[in-house]
């Protein structure tokens, strides 16, 4: 090896150990409870989201602007894998379509547009 006599090696006698101290065995049992929670949380509400679709049959969802837009918002966030996870009320390309949708409405510069044709009278 041709750094062997550049590079000290620091060997130590006693062999390293990991002792947690108590308040972070607490910090742990608090982050496992706490995700335990979220897990329950999350199950009853798929859950809950099933039985309405159950109901509902093969009805069509419809839903406002500003519900897509949450939707779209929050879905684009979370990604495509974990909303495929979930129980949700219409598919995650839907949700993602949207989100394209939204991102593209935003960018056409409609509002700077000027209207075609012979400007307005009175």
């Amino acid at each position: 090896c041709p750094d062997a006599g550049r590079f000290p090696v620091r060997r130590s006698a006693k062999p390293m150990t990991m002792i947690l101290k108590p308040w972070q065995i607490a910090v742990v049992v608090l982050a496992g409870w706490l995700h335990e929670q979220q897990r329950q949380i999350i199950e009853f509400q798929n859950d809950q989201i099933e039985a309405l679709l159950q109901r509902q049959g093969r009805e069509r969802t419809l839903l406002t602007d500003d519900q897509r837009r949450v939707l779209a918002v929050k879905g684009k966030a979370l990604g495509r894998k974990t909303l495929r996870k979930l129980t949700t009320i219409v598919t995650s390309d839907t949700i993602l379509r949207w989100h394209r949708e939204l991102v593209a409405r935003k960018w056409d510069y409609s509002e700077m547009r000027r209207p075609v044709g012979w400007p307005r009278i009175g």
